[in-house]
């Protein structure tokens, strides 16, 4: 069996032929590839000897980066061609330390990510493969390797594949079957996008009256190229059937995120915390065609499975809202209704006073906005006094009514990177609890932020 220094002499003779060239070239001294050399010679015996660390691969590695970055800027300024590549060095170490160390997921991961980075795609099938193979039970590698397919590389099929491989694995995982369901929504976006870029969403069976014109105007007869020419309605004319079949296949209808919605429900015995969390979730696509029928099937499984639950509650308050526009006429008796229900649930499910509360602050808040911006005086009234009435139930609950309950909503809103909606909370607090010294410093640092927008 080979000792430490017999396999760092294997591993340093193969950099020869490279180190050659570089002098040949005039890219590095003489002096220069020495101290490379015996750089190389003290890290290979370094990796190679026992009691080795993935954190001296890590060394290694940023020594070969930054050599062959000082290598391409010499091959630059000097108009030479080299055939070395630092790129196929750095490749290497890291399968050795890999190799050597294969439960060190965060060696895996500067892997990965330097595979991204030099867009290797080839190589990062590779590593996926042989990642998820030995560390089967890791949930944010199956995410990690679908989100890469799908995003980087348009890739549904292969991203598909890791996430059912990782539910074998990890079915009890409910942020593998979050995930699985929003790759799938994002899906259905992206295609519908497509067919709206096409316009291959228009229905073009039916006709649009200009109803500003035709009551003075001569109807006349359409006339199409098919009439100048009939083989054209043969040969290129567009299948209206075929297009309306693609417009109803499941892909387009929210079927697959629905099946995995059922599928996640019938694991996890209709868990209505989960259900909720699948609902927020798809709420977040109101672009997709197809996210009113998803969601309307989130709700009907809640009502029929946890009716009186206050998932169910939360669910049906924005279901009531979801895609009506404050500016519509359908707004004021939905928020009527949403406001009805959420008022009867504080009042019946005591124990969950703070969480609905809190919600109601959370969902009043940006409406609040919106009707700022579309002057709406009334609907600003109402949304401001059930504002102020969450915010005190909140408060009776936790602290005792000086303002403290809703400093932490305050901060909660500010790490979702929601900063609007905490100056209008603040705002609206300091109103009922005057100088409370938490929201004054959450003032300051609002207003701060306000000024580098």
């Amino acid at each position: 069996m080979a000792g430490p220094s017999d396999k760092a002499r294997f591993y340093l003779e193969q950099h020869v032929p490279e180190l050659n060239e570089l002098e040949r070239k005039k890219i590095f001294t003489r002096e220069e590839i020495s101290s490379i050399a015996k750089k190389r010679s003290d890290f290979e015996h370094i990796i190679n000897a026992r009691g080795s660390h993935p954190s001296d691969y890590v060394r290694y590695i940023h020594y070969e980066k930054n050599l062959d970055a000082l290598r391409r800027k010499r091959i630059k300024r000097l108009g030479v061609k080299s055939t070395g590549s630092g790129h196929k060095n750095i490749f290497f170490i890291y399968n050795r330390g890999v190799r050597k160390f294969s439960g060190d997921l965060g060696l895996w991961m500067q892997y990965i990510e330097f595979a991204r980075t030099e867009k290797a795609y080839k190589k990062l099938n590779e590593i996926f493969t042989a990642v998820v193979r030995l560390h089967p039970t890791k949930t944010a590698l199956w995410i990690y390797a679908a989100r890469y397919f799908m995003d980087t590389q348009a890739d549904i099929t292969n991203a598909r594949s890791y996430m059912q491989r990782g539910l074998r694995f990890c079915k009890n995982s409910e942020n593998l079957w979050l995930e699985y369901a929003k790759l799938e929504t994002i899906y259905i976006g992206k295609i519908a996008g497509r067919r709206k870029i096409l316009g291959l969403d228009i229905d073009r069976t039916q006709k649009v009256a200009d109803e500003g014109f035709d009551a003075d105007m001569i109807t006349l007869p359409d006339v199409t190229a098919e009439d100048v020419n009939p083989s054209l309605g043969k040969e290129d004319g567009v299948d209206e059937e075929a297009l309306q079949n693609l417009a109803s296949t499941p892909v387009l209808t929210g079927a697959i995120p629905i099946a995995i919605f059922d599928s996640a429900m019938s694991q996890f015995h209709n868990d209505p915390a989960l259900a909720e969390n699948f609902f927020a979730m798809f709420a977040e696509f109101d672009q997709v065609p197809s996210v009113r029928r998803i969601l309307q099937h989130v709700l009907d499984r809640l009502q029929q499975s946890s009716p009186t639950s206050v998932s169910t509650i939360i669910c049906t308050f924005q279901m009531k809202l979801f895609g009506i526009h404050p500016t519509s006429p359908n707004f004021p008796p939905a928020l009527g209704d949403s406001l009805e229900l959420l008022n009867t649930a504080i009042q019946e499910h005591v124990g969950f006073k703070a969480r609905l509360s809190e919600f109601g602050i959370r969902q009043i808040i940006p409406l609040l906005r919106a009707t700022e911006e579309t002057g709406e005086p009334a609907l600003r009234k109402v949304l401001a006094s059930s504002l102020r009435k969450y915010s005190r139930s909140l408060e009776d609950i936790g602290t005792g009514g000086n303002g403290d309950a809703i400093v932490e909503v305050v901060k909660s809103l500010q790490q979702a990177g929601k900063k609007e909606d905490a100056k209008r909370l603040v705002q609206s607090s300091q109103r009922q609890w005057g100088a409370n010294e938490g929201l004054l410093l959450l003032q300051t640092s609002l207003n701060t932020y306000s000024k580098h927008l």
